[in-house]
């Protein structure tokens, strides 16, 4: 094999140190003027390489996170971004992520991330694998333990604060509010390596767990609840709902109950007091509900009828519509579209292995060697049918964690 072959193997190229050191400066101006962003730079004992763990709160952590850093950083990412034709060409070519199915058990992704530690790389990954609905860092895979001993490298935990005010998931706007990236600590390999996997995963949970349901200052923005549709469905008086929002108030379809967010994260009623102070307690109310739910007994209706627009997804080379205008409808068992292209296509969760939510508005269906994605309009709220998805796997299959809802 000739020695240009074998170096085109290579994970880590020379040129991502060149990007990092061209490119960094800028999107750090760009950060500090749009999310008002302190990142803290990390000044370990050695240059690396680490594992870097963090929260996932924004969708520009992954220029957050390897900030604090003085080399590369090769992030772990959804399929998705690999998808995007030719603007995943180039992410590729700058960057190299390292690719993972989303809510799969993805080997390929653990081969990967061990080719580039053997390399010399710094790994960044999400142990969460989603950003925060509620402000709280969500449920993590104990897997996280088996990748922590099998890269055997120091963990340097990235702390995110203050990204759920600046730039909450379910919400197009960014808010005029402070943030703060930082190493919060390192924990070596001899340390980890004396622990159990239960004591390492209390420890990783521990380090990252950041509550944004506390009044930490004050986010001001134009349209402080418009997108929270995108995240709430379940009203305390009705049930499985529907919301609507404009400005700072968000409203049940069904009931006309409505609440204004506040700058402080909070909610305050309008017509009345509100049963929640922040969306945490609503997000949590909502799951409780759910929870006590049986899906098989909504089997017959809909619980919810959409318009949106189907693609197949080509993993890591493209997507292709499929149908454009597709109704979409979800019922306790099943969703089933239809469309002129694609007539009727019955999609029985039993025969699904996963449902995972991409962005804000976006869901993806594993269902054996084929990735459907479905893109709804702009109050589209994808969350509801992975909550749901998972409630009945719950009911239907012994699983480990009873309550877990895809999030």
């Amino acid at each position: 094999m000739k020695r240009s072959e074998k170096k085109r193997k290579k994970w880590i190229k020379p040129r991502h140190k060149i990007v990092q050191h061209l490119v960094y400066p800028f999107i750090y101006l760009y950060c500090k003027v749009k999310y008002h962003i302190t990142i803290e730079k990390f000044d370990g004992k050695d240059s690396g390489p680490y594992l870097v763990l963090y929260n996932h709160q924004t969708g520009f952590d992954q220029f957050f996170v390897g900030m604090p850093f003085k080399l590369p950083v090769y992030y772990v990412a959804s399929e998705d971004i690999f998808s995007l034709g030719f603007v995943s060409k180039i992410l590729k070519y700058l960057v190299e992520p390292i690719p993972i199915k989303k809510q799969t058990s993805d080997v390929s992704a653990v081969l990967n991330c061990m080719r580039v530690a053997k390399e010399g790389g710094t790994i960044a990954v999400s142990p969460e694998g989603n950003r925060t609905y509620s402000g709280r860092t969500g449920y993590m895979k104990p897997a996280i333990v088996g990748l922590i001993k099998a890269l055997k490298m120091p963990v340097a935990f990235v702390r995110i604060e203050g990204g759920y005010g600046v730039h909450p998931r379910w919400s197009d706007k960014v808010r005029c509010g402070k943030m703060r990236v930082y190493v919060s600590s390192v924990l070596d390999r001899d340390t980890y390596s004396a622990m159990s996997d239960d004591e390492l995963y209390a420890h990783v949970t521990r380090e990252l767990y950041v509550d944004e349901a506390r009044v930490t200052g004050e986010f001001r923005s134009k349209h402080l609840a418009e997108g929270l549709e995108r995240a709430i469905y379940v009203c305390e008086s009705h049930g499985l709902s529907e919301f609507e929002t404009c400005g700072d108030v968000i409203k049940c379809k069904r009931c006309g109950r409505s609440a204004r967010y506040l700058p402080t994260k909070e909610f305050s009623g309008i017509d009345g007091d509100f049963p929640f102070r922040f969306v945490a307690d609503w997000y949590d109310y909502q799951s409780s509900f759910v929870n006590s739910l049986d899906p098989r007994g909504f089997t017959d209706k809909a619980l919810y009828t959409e318009r949106v627009r189907l693609s197949e997804v080509m993993l890591y080379k493209s997507k292709k519509v499929i149908e454009k205008n597709a109704e979409l409808n979800l019922y306790g068992d099943k969703i089933i579209l239809s469309g002129a292209s694609i007539g009727k296509q019955l999609f029985v969760f039993d025969d699904v292995s996963a449902i995972t939510v991409l962005g804000k508005n976006k869901l993806n269906l594993y269902i054996k060697n084929t990735v459907y994605q479905i893109k709804g309009e702009k109050s589209f709220c994808a969350l509801k049918y992975v909550n749901l998805f998972h409630r009945y796997k719950n009911v239907t299959t012994t699983v480990e964690n009873g309550e877990f809802l895809g999030i």
